[in-house]
């Protein structure tokens, strides 16, 4: 079985009004974390920013406002779902990302394919991976402080 998915979409970069660039944006799956999406931003001059949210607020995102905290997903227009704004936010920074919408669907069309909606909690290794994600994140944690 694969165990992953992965797309490049191009992305503008909405720095203000006025400016924006675009930038190649890695949209990744796996099947050890069935509840999120990975997406990496190559932006200009700074290491890949990789941002991990969950994937269900992605499919949500595409047809309407949604996302509490540090991630915003939305349509562009409420009333053409051609484009979707993402909106990530660290403290009083956040960054705008601007996408088509079509590509973001076809990603999430595949990543149903291989783990449908709903059926995340049935792979027989997700509470392992589970566990030792946990692990990972306390140790660092436990360094870094």
């Amino acid at each position: 079985m694969r165990e992953s998915v992965q797309a490049e979409v191009m992305m503008s970069f909405l720095v203000s009004e006025e400016l924006s660039f675009r930038i190649p944006v890695e949209l990744r799956y796996e099947t050890c974390d069935p509840y999120a999406v990975r997406l990496t931003f190559h932006l200009p001059g700074d290491a890949p920013v990789t941002w991990a949210f969950g994937r269900e607020l992605l499919i949500d995102g595409v047809g309407r406002p949604c996302g509490e905290g540090d991630v915003h997903i939305a349509p562009a227009d409420s009333e053409v779902l051609g484009e979707v704004l993402i909106r990530l936010q660290v403290g009083g920074d956040q960054a705008v990302f601007r996408s088509s919408a079509p590509p973001l669907v076809a990603f999430l069309d595949r990543t149903d394919k291989l783990v449908p909606l709903g059926q995340e909690g049935s792979l027989a290794d997700f509470d392992a991976h589970l566990e030792e994600a946990l692990d990972r994140i306390l140790a660092e944690e436990q360094s870094a402080g």
